[in-house]
């Protein structure tokens, strides 16, 4: 018989009779106070609110320590699988001896606390080692992802005036090894930097190039350190981390999160949303440590909670399409949190893949990232689920933190393609152009309406844009920049960003909804939609779609497929969201970590020069739709 589950009814009625005494709760129960705070929430300077401000605490205490002196030493923080099959288990006594000694090697650096440090660095165990390093000596990390470039390294570790960079030599990537450390000493060159020491990972055992008096080993760093650190607290709001992300003006924006605030708001998440429960779970969050995700769902979030989880190296098809699905079976993995996008790379690749494998251990699946059509989820729910495991889409941002709209497990009637109700605590409303709240089955932008723990403290060194970003368009309310609709049921379902919501003869119609519609379709494996420049009906739709493999190996007529979907949207939505074009493609434009590059297909679709392509996982993509696009037939 299956367990209760872990979230109950009443966090609901507790968070709507005292919004502010839940959180305090929620902060008593899920972390542990060295000085335990008197305020809930400091809202003297809106918006930049302090939570817990008076209270002191330790984040990586509250990761590792407090496990250890409870007797779970030998607990399983993570099970590491890489890229080539090399795995390894990292208890939390394990982990609570590299993490001190890590923490002594980066204060013989001269490191202590608010200095920042970037993290140039894979899925690795000493990647989430250095974080947590990091953390408990009070160093805010800045962790970029391993596939951006050496100039967009150096943008952040200028913004942020970085004063160690930890990388490794290299990563395990789609069946060899890509080097990282050049990509370091590109970013440094020339010495302009303020950077004043690099710790260098060794993963894959190249060749590099080693700065005397600058760079230092990893793991050499860490055997001459003492075995023994003590953590010392700092305020609530004590800078954790700084995780930039992308603005409209194409500077990277480096969000900040503090300490107080955000363990609480990921720890109860977890907790909840994820059904947590310890003792038993495996939980894997397939997602890269150096987005938000990473952040909240692979390290701080199940460790507060005590969980094990997995870290992946690779990607979902190396060294094989079924990679997923041996990692499940051999680990016997019961929480599974992944993307969208992946989700349906994975109905394209078909779903005798899955079949294969036992996936028997399942019991909860997760979506992050992207709203996840309809179809999809009815796929992840059935071939992957076996139609017994609950999923959980969940809506958030880099900004917030952690989990802001999403079902609870046992408590929630699930709705696929809907990220359902807002979490115990978080106050959301639906609005129109003037920041009316919207009643009833309706369509406009989210908003919150309450300060929450685990949101933003602002933009890294630039207080007026964290403003005008966030507070501006609807005064005294944060404005996600994603569109939404309510519907009878008071459900939410996201519609994408505002700049992804097309304006077709004055109707506004979402890329998602038509995305959903052709995703419907029995051949379509993955869509992508954006809206043309033209002269009649202001924007017109153009989609571009991935069969199935099933299709491809079918007697589809591909000559009359576009016809067909363009009939199907119009069917499920309405003829005017009838796409103006569909084009048949192998690939979409994907950045490495998975999102697509819809301004890349704007430009193909608008027939204008392509732009930069330089964060794509394969930049290739881009000729060859340009190339279908030449030769595809007009459509009526």
């Amino acid at each position: 018989m299956a367990k209760d589950p872990v979230a109950t009814a009443d966090l609901y009625e507790r968070a709507a009779s005292d919004r502010l005494g839940f959180w305090g709760d929620m902060a008593r129960e899920n972390v542990d106070w060295d000085t335990e705070f008197t305020q809930v929430l400091d809202d003297a300077d809106a918006p930049f609110y302090r939570w817990f401000a008076d209270g002191r605490l330790n984040a990586c205490v509250n990761a590792v320590d407090r496990h250890v002196a409870a007797g779970l030493g030998d607990r399983v923080a993570f099970h590491f699988v890489g890229e080539p099959g090399d795995t390894a288990a990292m208890t939390y006594g394990d982990l609570h001896v590299q993490v001190q000694r890590a923490a002594n090697a980066i204060e013989a650096l001269g490191i202590g606390a608010g200095d920042r440090v970037v993290l140039y660095v894979p899925n690795l165990l000493e990647s989430v080692v250095a974080m947590l390093a990091c953390a408990r000596i009070g160093a805010p990390h800045s962790l970029v992802f391993s596939g951006f470039s050496s100039e967009a390294l150096r943008t952040r570790i200028d913004d942020a005036k970085a004063r160690l960079v930890i990388t490794a030599d290299g990563a395990n990537r789609r069946g060899a090894p890509a080097a990282l450390k050049p990509a370091v000493d590109a970013a440094l060159a020339g010495g302009s930097t303020s950077v004043e020491h690099v710790l260098v990972i060794r993963r894959t055992g190249g060749d590099v190039e080693m700065v005397e008096g600058r760079d230092v080993w990893w793991d050499e760093a860490l055997a001459a350190a003492p075995a023994s650190h003590e953590a010392q607290p700092f305020e609530s709001e004590q800078p954790l981390f700084i995780l930039y992300t992308s603005g409209t003006t194409g500077t990277p924006k480096g969000i900040l999160h503090t300490t107080g605030g955000y363990l609480t708001h990921v720890a109860a998440t977890a907790r909840h949303v994820f059904d947590a429960r310890p003792e038993t779970d495996v939980f894997w969050c397939a997602a890269d440590v150096g987005w938000v995700t990473g952040h909240s769902y692979i390290v701080y979030g199940p460790l507060l909670n005590a969980m094990t989880s997995v870290l992946y190296e690779g990607t979902p098809n190396t060294p094989d399409e079924s990679r997923f699905w041996q990692v499940v079976e051999t680990l016997g993995v019961t929480i599974l949190y992944t993307a969208p996008t992946t989700i349906r790379m994975f109905m394209k690749w078909g779903e005798q893949i899955p079949q294969g494998h036992d996936l028997s251990s399942l019991r909860l699946l997760g979506s992050v990232g992207e709203s996840i059509n309809p179809e999809a989820w009815r796929w992840y729910h059935r071939v992957i689920g076996g139609g017994r495991c609950p999923i959980v889409d969940t809506w958030w941002q880099t900004e917030t933190g952690g989990m802001m709209v999403s079902a609870l497990p046992g408590l929630t009637t699930l709705k696929p393609g809907s990220a359902q109700v807002p979490q115990p605590g978080i106050a959301v409303e639906v609005v129109d152009d003037e920041g009316n709240p919207l009643t009833g089955d309706t369509t406009g932008y989210l908003v919150l309406t309450e300060p929450w723990p685990g949101m933003l403290r602002g933009i890294w060194g630039d207080d007026e844009r964290y403003r005008k970003t966030y507070w501006s368009r609807f005064p005294g309310r944060y404005f996600a920049g994603d569109g939404a609709k309510r519907d009878a049921d008071g459900d939410i379902w996201l519609l994408g960003r505002v700049d992804d919501v097309m304006n077709v003869s004055g109707h506004r119609i979402s890329t998602t909804e038509v995305e959903s519609a052709l995703v419907s379709h029995p051949v379509v494996a993955e869509a992508a939609v954006v809206g043309a420049a033209d002269e009649t009906t202001g924007q017109g739709i153009v989609a571009f779609v991935i069969l199935r493999a099933e299709a491809l190996q079918g007697t589809q007529d591909l000559d009359a497929l576009p016809r067909q979907l363009r009939s199907h949207v119009a069917e499920h939505i309405s003829p005017i969201a009838k796409p103006r074009s569909v084009l048949v493609v192998e690939e979409l434009p994907k950045t490495r970590s998975g999102k697509i590059m819809r301004r890349l297909l704007r430009d193909i679709a608008e027939d204008r020069e392509v732009g930069d392509v330089s964060t794509l996982a394969d930049s290739s993509v881009m000729d060859k739709i340009s190339a279908g696009m030449s030769a595809a037939p007009p459509e009526d």
